[in-house]
């Protein structure tokens, strides 16, 4: 009697692990991409943060700037396909300018985007209110402005000015190992808190 007990116990015990792990929902991971700027041949540096986030198991992916209106759409349709996967946009220099573009176009679909991450953005337009967060790194007195919350604004934005460093300019901030190993922590800890 005690050992069909512990049998049906024990049966119990490996039915709900197994509910447990697949029924419950999956982790998602943080949704990133990254777009290059001019002519995509200046922002190889975003390919390297790329790499390191694949390397944490990250799936982000790195495309030209004018390639800002496909993905916006592509992330349009995998939410109405039921995908919740946290937002993150990471642009340098036009293709800053474009992840505003492109956090703004899914702000009219009440996206929202949990972080952005601009380098060197030129003649940017203010944050769309459905950012969480924003950081941009920029030269003050070069190319660059900190950026501006747009109306609705509720998130945080941080200002990174990196003019100290001589070793920075516009063409090579997306390479700078300090601001790339900071960007991959910010969007890795997205996804620990997915």
């Amino acid at each position: 009697m005690q050992s069909d007990r512990s049998y049906v116990s024990s049966c119990l015990g490996v039915i709900a692990v197994i509910l447990v792990l697949y029924c419950a929902p999956a982790r998602a991971e943080p949704r990133v991409i990254l777009l290059r700027g001019w002519f995509g041949v200046f922002s190889t540096g975003l390919d390297a943060i790329a790499d390191a986030l694949k390397a944490k198991g990250i799936h982000a992916e790195v495309a030209g700037h004018l390639q800002w209106k496909t993905a916006a759409d592509e992330i349009l349709r995998e939410r109405a396909g039921g995908k919740t996967d946290a937002i993150v946009l990471v642009g340098h220099s036009q293709g800053a300018n474009n992840v505003i573009d492109m956090a703004r176009a899914l702000e009219a679909q009440n996206v929202p985007v949990a972080l952005l991450v601009t380098l060197a953005p030129y003649r940017q337009d203010p944050v769309p209110a459905n950012v969480m967060r924003a950081i941009n790194y920029y030269q003050s007195g070069g190319w660059g402005a900190p950026l501006t919350a747009g109306p609705g604004f509720r998130g945080k934005i941080s200002n990174v000015d990196v003019a100290e460093d001589s070793t920075v300019s516009h063409i090579n901030i997306d390479k700078s190992a300090r601001i790339q190993a900071e960007i991959a922590r910010e969007i890795g800890a997205i996804a620990k808190a997915k």
